[in-house]
C-alpha cells in the first residue's frame, strides 16, 4: 500500500516559487513560513559561515569579560559563534553575569536567551543605527564588545566611540560565497520549470554575494558590474528585501527594490512578499 502524498497548502502565496538565499542551516524558518503560505520554494544558499581564521582576539576578550559592561551582538551567528568559544574555553556563563546585553533584534535576543542569559536592551528598529540610538545615553565611559562578523559595517563602534564608550570589536565568524551554489543558482534562473517569481534578500552580505555567483565574469562585486549578465537572469523575477539596509545594497549594485518588510525580520519579510505578490 503507498503512502499518502502530503497534499500541497492552498494559499496566498500558491503557485509562487520563492528562491530562498540564506544560508543552509538558517533557512528553515523563512522556508517554513512561505510554504505554509502555499508558496514553493527553492533553497540556494548565498552565503556560507565559517569560523575565523582565528579565535584569538574573541577568546582574548572572552577571557577578559568582567572588563567589560557591554556586550552587543548582531547576530544569532555571532551567539552561537560567542557561546562555542565559552565552551571551548570551560568559561561557562559566569563571565557574562554583571554584563549588559544588547541585541539587533528578537531573533538575536532569543538566541542569546536560549542560554539563560538576560537581555537589556533591543532596538525598535533591528539595524545598527538604532542600535546606537538605544544605547546614545547608556555607553559614556563604558567598555563595550562588539562580538560579530569579519566584514560588517562600521556605524556601532564608529558612533559608540564618538558617544566616548570604549569599544572591541572581535571576529566571531565570517561569511563567504558558497562555491556550489553558483552552477545551481544559473540553472534556476534558466530554466523554465525552476525559475522563481522571487528571490529574498535578508542582509547586505547576500546581495554582494548574489551577484558574485550570477556574475558571468565572477568577479567583483561594483557599480562597474551592475550592468552585467544579472539584468538578462532577473527578467520579470521580484526581489524581496528585509529591511533598508539590504534593500540600499540593492539599488547600489542596480538591482530593483519590489518590496521591503515592514518589520525588518523573516515573519516581516513573509508578509512582505505575502502582501507584495
Amino acid at each position: 500500500m503507498k503512502s499518502a502524498t502530503k497534499p500541497r497548502t492552498v494559499g496566498p502565496l500558491s503557485g509562487i516559487r520563492v528562491l530562498v538565499g540564506r544560508a543552509g542551516h538558517q533557512a528553515s524558518a523563512l522556508s517554513t513560513g512561505l510554504r505554509d503560505l502555499g508558496a514553493e520554494v527553492l533553497e540556494i544558499p548565498f552565503i556560507e559561515i565559517r569560523k575565523p581564521r582565528s579565535y584569538k582576539a574573541l577568546d582574548s576578550a572572552l577571557r577578559n569579560l568582567s572588563e567589560y559592561d557591554w556586550l552587543i551582538l548582531t547576530s544569532v551567528n555571532g551567539v552561537d559563534a560567542l557561546w562555542e568559544r565559552l565552551r571551548k574555553l570551560h568559561l561557562g556563563g559566569k563571565p557574562m553575569r554583571h554584563l549588559k546585553i544588547a541585541a539587533i533584534g528578537p531573533a538575536t535576543r532569543q538566541a542569546i536567551e536560549q542560554h539563560g542569559v538576560k537581555v537589556s536592551v533591543v532596538p525598535k528598529e533591528y539595524v545598527a543605527e538604532s542600535v546606537v540610538a538605544s544605547l546614545r545615553r547608556k555607553v559614556k565611559g563604558k567598555r563595550v564588545l562588539l562580538a560579530r562578523a569579519k566584514v560588517a559595517r562600521d556605524v556601532i563602534p564608529r558612533e559608540l566611540r564618538k558617544l566616548s564608550a570604549r569599544v572591541d570589536v572581535v571576529e566571531a565568524y565570517e561569511t563567504v560565497v558558497p562555491p556550489s551554489s553558483r552552477q545551481r543558482l544559473r540553472a534556476a534562473l534558466t530554466s523554465q520549470n525552476r525559475r522563481p517569481d522571487w528571490i529574498t534578500f535578508t542582509s547586505s552580505s547576500t546581495v554582494k554575494n548574489f551577484m558574485a555567483l550570477v556574475d558571468e565574469s565572477r568577479g567583483r562585486v561594483g557599480r562597474d558590474h551592475t550592468s552585467g549578465s544579472h539584468k538578462r537572469h532577473l527578467k520579470g523575477v521580484r526581489l524581496a528585501s528585509i529591511g533598508p539596509v539590504t534593500s540600499s545594497t540593492l539599488r547600489e549594485l542596480g538591482l530593483p527594490v519590489d518590496v521591503e518588510a515592514a518589520e525588518y525580520t523573516i515573519p516581516g519579510l513573509i508578509k512582505a512578499i505575502s502582501s507584495g505578490r
